[in-house]
């Protein structure tokens, strides 16, 4: 596991926390920063688990 799967990870559950209070708060500002992080956080953990199929195939050879 690189850092970017762990950080993207974070950023992730860091995200649906803020979207979940930001529901529960009916703060839809705060709901609405909480799913654009936990996208983000999404990219980067797919970038990462790029990385991460991309270091396994040069490994192979």
């Amino acid at each position: 596991m690189n850092k970017d799967q762990v950080k993207g990870r974070i950023e992730e559950a860091k995200g649906k926390v803020k979207e979940a209070a930001g529901v529960i708060l009916d703060d839809k500002e705060m709901e609405i920063e909480g799913n654009v992080q936990k996208n983000v956080g999404k990219v980067r953990k797919g970038f990462g688990d790029l990385k991460e199929n991309i270091k396994d195939i040069s490994d192979e050879d």
